[in-house]
């Protein structure tokens, strides 16, 4: 019984950051008086518009190279290729690819020269990290002010000042790239996944005819033949309009989730009953049968909770951007795919240990560096998703606060300068910036002014990254005391 209260304390206390935002967030929102179908759609928008950027962050952490305050040199790469972008006319979805497209270079560029130099300052990228936002800010405002249109001549009356030299504080973004990502049709994207598959199927095959390696046809044409079938769904009228819609309701997201695994672990089921009624159950490693039958039991409990009239209000009212969430979930996929390579496993050594590692034969400063590139290019694509959802570029103040608000994100979601997840990402975001939308409405409503609550959630943003950097240098501090205790004991017990 003792045991069971300890290990429930060490819970509470290892996610003290989580539990105490949790409170802060449930409190805010009541004392805001707002409705869920208020908070909640306002919220999904956030997550999409949010997500990405702070999951750019957690390669750097795994690495050890801790809390990249330099993603903010990521952002303004972003800025410089949508101000390009916008200035050569490209719309729509192909003007967002190749804004994307030039921003790789770019931020792939500042993310080399970043590494190199933390390689310099090892154990002081974070302080590193920041200093350097601020010396970029300087050289990304002689950019702007200067160099476009007084150097490099440029005639838009939109975008740059009257005098010609300098582009204006803010950059319109409605009739190019707004949305751009975000109204992709889910017809679109399973035609383009569907072509892109048979693409990945015919040059794979190639690949291995031509080295003559075995080809499993039968795998192969099953692909080809299941992707074919879902690709000829789309033909149906009823299907069809469904799927040319951009947006998914929230509902229709938790029915498809529900339907899909319930399919999923039924036919794991079903293959795991005709196994056995034919003797085969040994063969391989188990069926987790009381697993699938919870999975199925939790699926029909939340398609039940639908039909709770508030939680219906609420999941009728959140529209997600399909595109949006997919490039979330890839980059979850990415990370985790990451980790699990060679490349991978070498950063995750870096970051423990670099005397192990340098022992093991890495190349500690070019996995490093190779973390940073990776880490600068998705914060460069995160702020063009964070811009194209916002509709406008601040020019000078858009990437100044970018670094300090997903870090703080990660933070909430119990993550720390050595320890990074998807899940605490996620976890974080939801959190962060819950409190976010609440906590205005909040001192309104207790103090009679928004801004209290404005100056409380700023507030909070920095004490949260305060207090995990000072968590860090107090670690830092104890583990050679610790190590020379342990050490000292062991040669008195010799």
């Amino acid at each position: 019984m003792n045991k069971k209260k300890i290990n429930v304390w060490d819970l509470l206390f290892q996610n003290k950051v989580v539990f105490i935002f949790l409170v802060l967030c449930v409190a805010a929102t009541i004392a805001s008086k707002q409705p869920l179908t208020f908070v909640i759609p306002e919220l999904f928008t956030r997550i999409a518009r949010n997500s990405f950027i702070v999951l750019s962050l957690i390669i750097p952490v795994i690495a050890g190279m801790g809390l990249n305050f330099g993603i903010v040199i990521g952002a303004m790469a972003a800025q410089i290729a949508i101000f390009l972008t916008t200035y050569w006319g490209l719309t729509g979805i192909s003007g967002f690819a190749a804004t994307a497209l030039l921003t790789t270079p770019i931020a792939a560029f500042f993310g080399f020269l970043v590494g190199r130099l933390f390689n310099y300052m090892k154990g002081n990228e974070m302080i590193g990290g920041l200093v350097l936002g601020y010396f970029a800010d300087g050289l990304y405002q002689l950019l702007f002010l200067f160099i476009f249109g007084g150097v490099i001549k440029m005639n838009n009356t939109t975008l740059m000042i009257p005098t010609g030299v300098g582009v204006k504080n803010t950059i319109d973004l409605k009739d190019t790239v707004k949305y751009a990502l975000d109204t992709v049709p889910m017809l679109s994207i399973v035609e383009v996944a569907f072509y892109l598959l048979l693409i990945i199927l015919a040059c794979s095959t190639a690949v291995k005819l031509v080295k003559k390696q075995e080809v499993n046809w039968k795998s192969v044409i099953g692909t080809a033949v299941a992707a074919a079938a879902v690709y000829g769904l789309t033909f149906i009228k009823p299907v069809e309009r469904f799927l040319s819609a951009d947006r998914l309701l929230l509902l229709s997201a938790v029915e498809l989730g529900c339907l899909a695994t319930a399919l999923w672990q039924g036919w794991g089921l079903v293959r795991w009953k005709i196994q056995s009624s034919k003797g085969e159950e040994g063969q391989g490693e188990p069926f987790p049968v009381e697993k699938a039958i919870a999975y199925l039991i939790l699926a029909a409990a939340v398609y039940g909770l639908t039909y709770v009239p508030v939680l219906y209000k609420v999941l009728i009212a959140v529209r997600l951007p399909v595109m949006t969430y997919l490039c979330i979930g890839a980059l979850c996929c990415f990370n985790n795919i990451l980790m699990k390579t060679r490349l991978g496993q070498n950063m995750r050594t870096v970051g423990q240990s670099r005397t192990v590692a340098n022992a093991a034969g890495i190349d500690v400063d070019k996995t490093r560096i190779i973390a940073m590139i990776f880490s600068t290019v998705l914060a460069g694509w995160g702020q063009l998703i964070f811009l194209q959802n916002v509709g406008t570029v601040s020019t000078y103040g858009a990437h100044t606060q970018v670094g300090q608000f997903a870090i703080a994100a990660l933070l909430v979601g119990g993550a720390s300068v050595q320890k990074a997840t998807n899940k605490q990402a996620l976890l974080g975001i939801v959190l962060f910036h819950t409190l976010f939308i609440v906590s205005p409405l909040a001192g309104k409503e207790l103090f009679g002014d928004a801004v209290i609550g404005e100056y409380f959630r700023v507030f909070v943003s920095y004490g949260v990254i305060a207090m995990s950097l000072a968590m860090h240098a107090w670690k830092k501090a104890e583990k050679p005391k610790k190590e020379e205790a342990g050490s000292g004991a062991g040669t008195e017990a010799a």
